[in-house]
């Protein structure tokens, strides 16, 4: 497939009106809106805009790729807009950018789609023919000029073999980004380019959204002068051990190839002795090796399904029994399970909420020192666990064994080649879980007295201090629409759950949906201040809010932070402080309004206080905001309907 068979003259805008980067983007989604590409405009946007919330699509040289791979595409396309004048993208090299390329790809794209995608991305960091294209004069002519480089492109298109087979490959590579569709190949291509003017033979795998191409073979490995590794996504290095290897974002494939290519060849790159991991996190490669919230995260991520599903078996367990007039406490062996409602209870509590403090510790672990932190964190979360340190015990063994193992590897650094191989199964596991079970035996006992003191203060608390607690845990979550205050009061709320404190996670879920709510709701009560593609993002933002996504409301708090912000915060403390008003409790910690009816307490008075404070959210927001300059075409008739 060619590009030219997805990008078409009905798909290019030679005069982008924009001056911002949210309205380029708006701009382009509507141009492939109207040509029948998008399935849903509003859900294809938040894609868009989720992506580029990873790291900017302006590569530079005046060129930017936004793109995204969702259900919301019908049709695989590509969008093409220049901008005369220039618009800040947040490029990559600090410039404007004049080209824009939109791909929407399908949710299931197949394989030639995404070739013919990843095709664009190589074309563009040519500056000649990126000069063409701020020349062309119409649509047309710039259809033709795709068709007349993939014709050039054939003839160059086979991979640069080694003049010596013998000898092999001076360099490999490896390029990969999370989408897998532009900056993968753009990457490969400029250090293709980059290898074939220094007369350096290359051979570039790409870990693309069609799989692995142009694997690198063992053969290839032992031959090579060194590796380069460009990836933003997790690339098994393994194989690569004894190997100089350089190791880059992929950004850095585009933008500085023959940097690269040089610390191979004038021996910089260090030699690769292996960790007993599988795998490389690129992202440590930018600075992020002490990211505390993103190990935080990866241990919650991991351990959420396990408090989700064993929360609300238990909590049904509860509604089942009390429809069958039976006492019901926690059944926690298999001998206590005599029907439905204690056999849920055993599946819920006994095993996966049981799990929940090892999963989270080991998860925090290996986001911290790989694969090999993950046994020691399970082993000081499990210990945690029987001691009743609860979460707080299971947070503080994830960070201890974390950088434990982190320790142990930087004392072997030195360990013999020949004794390469004794590290992951033996070195890191023992001392690992020595080490850390030693500290966890130490420091569990005030961990669990802090917590039961805790629990006691909580349970304690009279109504107007329980009120308190809910405005706070409530307006956190609506302050930063699922940013780091929003993931600590979620996080918090967790740990009282595992606690056996059920009030704190009613306010927190109560606030989180929120946001979502109440802008959806300002789109329906304010419809006129409002256009037609930001009254569509409200109709999606209705379900991201009853499901408890407090994100849905982001598209709205990028368009117009102070009062977006200033609104759901309001709107959120009301809803959290309402919420612990009617002494509701809350077991599952996610679901939602499917959870409502499973909460501890009246359902209809917890529903009411969501309902309330999205109403004033809602009605903040709606009489503060500015009515939109302009209209979209239909606009006006959608309104006299």
């Amino acid at each position: 497939m060619k590009v030219t068979d997805l990008l078409t003259a009905a798909t290019v805008n030679l005069d982008l009106k924009s001056t911002t980067k949210k309205d380029v983007l708006d701009e382009l989604a509507a141009t492939l809106n109207k040509a029948g590409k998008l399935n849903d405009l509003a859900a294809y946007r938040t894609a868009i805009d989720k992506r580029e919330g990873e790291s900017t699509t302006g590569i530079g040289d005046g060129v930017a790729i936004p793109h995204s791979k969702t259900p919301a595409v019908k049709e695989a396309a590509i969008a093409f807009g220049r901008s005369k004048e220039g618009v800040d993208f947040q490029s990559l090299d600090g410039q404007p950018a004049h080209l824009f390329f939109m791909i929407a790809a399908e949710d299931g794209a197949n394989a030639t789609h995404l070739e013919a995608l990843s095709t664009l991305s190589t074309f563009l960091i040519r500056p000649d023919f990126r000069e063409k294209l701020m020349q062309a004069e119409t649509a047309e002519e710039i259809v033709g000029l795709f068709d007349e480089q993939e014709a050039v492109s054939k003839n160059v298109a086979a991979e640069e073999t080694p003049a010596n087979k013998d000898e092999g490959y001076q360099i490999l590579a490896v390029t990969g980004c999370p989408t897998g569709i532009a900056h993968t190949y753009m990457a490969a291509d400029a250090l293709k380019q980059k290898a074939k003017e220094m007369g350096v033979s290359i051979k570039v795998q790409t870990n693309g959204s069609t799989g692995i191409k142009n694997k690198l073979q063992p053969d290839e490995i032992a031959k090579a002068k060194g590796i380069i590794v460009a990836a933003s996504i997790k690339i098994d290095v393994e194989p690569f051990r004894g190997k100089p290897l350089v190791q880059a974002p992929v950004t850095d494939g585009i933008r500085k190839p023959e940097e690269l290519i040089n610390q191979v060849l004038e021996g910089k790159a260090q030699v690769y002795q292996g960790d007993g991991s599988e795998t490389h996190d690129t992202e440590k490669a930018e600075g992020k090796k002490l990211d505390i919230y993103k190990n935080l995260m990866n241990g919650v991520t991991y351990m959420l399904p396990f408090v989700v599903g064993g929360g609300i078996l238990i909590a049904i367990s509860y509604m089942i029994a009390s429809f069958m007039h039976i006492g019901l406490k926690p059944v926690t062996q298999v001998s206590g399970v005599h029907n439905i409602a204690g056999l849920l209870s055993f599946i819920g509590s006994a095993n996966a909420m049981y799990l929940m403090i090892p999963i989270l510790a080991g998860f925090i672990a290996m986001s911290i020192a790989d694969r090999p932190g993950l046994a020691p964190g399970m082993v000081g979360g499990l210990m945690a666990l029987t001691s009743n340190a609860g979460f707080l015990g299971g947070l503080i063994a994830g960070f201890l064994a974390g950088y434990v193992v982190q320790l142990i590897k930087w004392l072997f650094r030195k360990w013999p080649q020949s004794l390469e191989g004794l590290k992951p199964v033996l070195i890191y596991p023992l001392l690992g879980i020595f080490v850390t079970g030693t500290l966890m035996f130490l420091i569990n006992q005030p961990i669990s007295l802090f917590m039961t003191a805790m629990v006691h203060w909580l349970g304690g608390l009279g109504t107007g201090n329980l009120v308190l607690l809910g405005l706070i845990l409530g307006g956190m979550m609506g302050i930063d629409l699922g940013g780091p205050f929003n993931k600590i009061a979620f996080t918090f709320g967790i740990a009282m759950i595992s606690a056996g404190n059920f009030y704190p996670q009613a306010a927190i879920m109560a606030g989180g949906m929120v946001p979502p709510l109440g802008m959806a709701l300002a789109t329906t009560l304010f419809a006129r201040k409002f256009n037609r593609a930001q009254r569509d993002a409200g109709k999606v933002a209705y379900v991201l809010g009853a499901s408890f996504i407090s994100e849905g409301a982001i598209p709205f708090g990028a368009a117009d932070p102070i009062r977006v912000i200033v609104s759901t915060t309001i709107g959120s403390a009301i809803a959290g402080g309402l919420a612990l008003l009617f002494h509701i409790g809350l077991r599952p910690p996610h679901g939602g309004i499917f959870v409502i009816p499973l909460v501890n307490g009246n359902p209809l008075l917890y529903a009411l206080a969501i309902i309330i404070g999205s109403f004033v959210t809602a009605l903040i927001y709606g009489i503060w905001k500015k009515p939109v300059s302009g209209k979209e075409p239909g606009d006006e008739k959608e309104m006299a309907a």
